[in-house]
């Protein structure tokens, strides 16, 4: 079960790197929305080594 969880968590983690791409790459990137998905990603990262 926990490999379960954890595999979700890097798939969420991975889909927050996506977004944060395609974000960087907008022609006006929103530096609020940025740092955001930076927190989110780190969150998730943090639960992750945390199992």
């Amino acid at each position: 079960m926990e490999s379960t969880h954890v595999a979700a968590l890097q798939a969420k983690h991975h889909g927050l790197e996506q977004r944060l791409r395609d974000e960087m790459n907008r022609p006006a990137p929103d530096n609020v929305a940025i740092q955001a998905i930076k927190k989110q990603k780190l969150q998730i990262k943090q639960e992750i080594a945390a199992n």
